[in-house]
């Protein structure tokens, strides 16, 4: 049976549930299927032995995920390859295609949960209601442990950069 987390999120101020667990620093991050476009798939696995930052967002096509995406953009880029950027939301592979691209998204890793929805259950951000990826950051080491984690508490606020890059710093 997959847990559910009633009351600890809101959307627009509206109560949802958060399906899965709650993962904490120090936890092994759970492997997931996800599409790197519409039919090819890809897995936790595919970036063994890299350090990990996994931005969360529900759709590209808000504002906050807009932010959100082209500031981890930057950064990545003041970083080189020390550390892999990656964005998940639930858009459609040509939606996510199409925002890179008129954005100038260059650094980031697009990855889709639209098909299997494994990485919001992974990972505990699936919101019930909505079917979309909670906003949340994961920072994980080259050995899949959990560094850093931050589940936002409401959908459209942004979530706390300085601390989740400075986590990333500490690791590099």
């Amino acid at each position: 049976m997959t847990q559910e987390r009633a009351g600890v999120a809101t959307a627009k101020g509206y109560p949802v549930t958060l399906v899965g667990p709650e993962l904490k620093i120090g936890d092994q991050a759970p492997d997931f299927k996800i599409n790197q476009d519409l039919l090819k798939e890809a897995s936790l696995s595919d970036y063994a032995g890299k350090i990990k930052l996994i931005s969360v967002v529900p759709s590209l096509d808000t504002p906050v995920c807009d932010s959100q995406t082209r500031r981890f953009n930057v950064e990545a880029a003041k970083l080189g390859d020390e550390a892999i950027f990656i964005t998940i939301s639930v858009d459609l592979p040509f939606a996510q295609s199409r925002f890179c691209s008129t954005a100038g998204i260059d650094r980031m890793i697009t990855l889709t949960d639209y098909k299997h929805r494994t990485f919001g259950e992974a990972y505990g951000v699936l919101i019930k209601e909505l079917q979309l990826d909670m906003r949340a950051i994961f920072i994980l080491d080259a050995n899949n442990t959990v560094q850093y984690v931050e589940y936002l508490k409401e959908m459209t606020d942004h979530p706390d950069y300085e601390a989740a890059l400075n986590a990333l710093r500490e690791l590099i």
